[in-house]
């Protein structure tokens, strides 16, 4: 009996054991899905560097013409003049002020739907709600940019008699909605993925809803909010078609949302669209501006990685 068991037990391990034909078979799929997935990964790394590449080379063009210091403290951008004047700041101040105008509307405003959808909002609230709320994503710049000149600018003009039919607040108002729902969906997120015997722990201590909102749920999820903040940043920073079409293209350094102005992207637009010679200095002008918008991102980008190894919590 004991000789009869170990034989039907090495025939079974013979017929269970994966034939060499097989064996292969599993190592050829696994080194060919593991070189599909590197080459995935590789390309990304080498079209942000072909980026980098393009972004430097062209700018040193630029550069060798344009001094550095005059291109960083000039208040004038007029590259197409025959006086060409190449300082930044007319196109940093637009970008910036129509950004912070985006920000002051986009951030509050996320803050506050991303915590009733996560704490208050009832399961068919925010199943109705947050779907509609994302559609915001899939319509066109054009149009969001078409909606701030010709239906509220002329409101804000009734409101606001000395506003420029070309100004930096209709647009700024329109892309803080444009970008909502990143700040809402990312935020909503992180609040929702904060563990739930945490709060219950602070309504056991007499906590309210909205004292556990505020107190308990907020800085936990402190780092995935910071990085919807700074999502919408770059979002906002680097919109074109809305500042393109309803801010103007005048190059005007103010801080003034009341005025128009010309950011960084709608120059890169507007000069990107007209006759320029290839390697002339204007337009070498728009990798340089376009230099330093990508610096612009990447600050955001390192700020947000720091704020979140600062607030990350681990549960």
């Amino acid at each position: 009996m004991v000789a009869t068991a170990e034989r039907i037990t090495v025939i079974t391990g013979e017929l269970l054991r994966p034939s060499e034909a097989f064996l292969q078979r599993r190592r050829i799929r696994a080194l060919v899905m593991g070189s599909i997935l590197f080459g995935a990964a590789a390309l990304s790394v080498f079209v942000t560097a072909a980026i980098i590449w393009i972004l430097i080379s062209e700018s040193f063009i630029f550069f060798r013409h344009v001094p550095i210091v005059e291109f960083l403290t000039d208040t004038q951008w007029t590259p197409v003049f025959e006086n060409a004047r190449y300082g930044i700041w007319p196109l940093l101040s637009g970008t910036l002020t129509v950004a912070a105008v985006a920000l002051l509307v986009a951030i509050p405003l996320g803050t506050v739907l991303a915590i009733y959808l996560s704490e208050y909002a009832p399961t068919q609230v925010r199943e109705v709600v947050k779907p509609f709320l994302e559609l915001l994503e899939g319509v066109p710049t054009v149009v969001y940019g078409y909606f701030a000149l010709l239906f509220l600018t002329p409101i804000l003009q009734k409101f606001i008699p000395g506003l420029a039919g070309f100004n930096m607040l209709s647009p700024g108002l329109i892309m803080g909605v444009m970008i909502l729902p990143y700040v809402v969906s990312v935020s909503e997120d992180a609040m929702r993925a904060f563990p739930n015997h945490l709060r219950e722990g602070a309504y056991a201590l007499g906590f309210t809803r909205f004292q556990t909102a505020v107190k308990v749920v907020v800085p936990g999820a402190l780092s995935g909010i910071s990085a919807a903040y700074i999502l919408g940043m770059s979002r906002a920073v680097g919109e074109t078609m809305v500042v393109a079409i309803a801010a103007g293209q005048n190059p005007n350094f103010t801080f003034n949302p009341l005025e128009g102005a010309a950011t960084i992207t709608a120059y890169i637009v507007q000069i990107s669209l007209g006759d320029l010679p290839h390697g002339s200095i204007a337009y070498a002008s728009i990798f340089a501006v376009g230099l330093v918008l990508f610096l612009i991102t990447l600050c955001f980008n390192i700020l947000g990685f720091v704020l979140r190894r600062r607030f990350r919590e681990v549960y």
